[in-house]
């Protein structure tokens, strides 16, 4: 069993700035990607940002600039640094990170986080 356990969202005026965190627990083997997507109502999940074991990184050009992931590799944590914050950010935020377990060390499976709720008032 994995767990993903989310913190950090809230509400927030346009402009400002939340971190959000995501800390993976469990039969973890081995964390390769990790990463933050989001679901506004009435749309599909998108890709926020995603990180590798490597540290290499990748944005979506909507928050480009505005956004920063980083991962604590000796805690399994990802973080989500979200700066000058806009109304069409308000979303739930989803952690997700592709990792093999220790029973099967040679798959990679992809978890999920619960979701923690991003709102951005204007």
């Amino acid at each position: 069993q994995v767990q993903l356990v989310e913190s950090g969202g809230g509400l927030v005026q346009a402009g400002g700035s939340l971190t959000l965190s995501c800390a993976a627990s469990g039969t973890i083997f081995s964390i390769n990607a990790m990463g933050w997507y989001r679901q506004a109502p009435g749309k599909q999940r998108e890709l926020v940002a995603a990180i590798t074991s490597g540290g290499t990184t990748n944005y979506a050009d909507s928050v480009k600039g505005r956004f920063t992931i980083s991962r604590d590799n000796a805690k399994n944590t990802v973080y989500l640094q979200m700066n000058s914050l806009k109304s069409e950010d308000t979303a739930v935020y989803y952690c997700n990170i592709v990792s093999s377990v220790a029973t099967m060390r040679s798959t990679s499976f992809g978890f999920w986080g619960q979701g923690t709720q991003v709102t951005v008032s204007s």
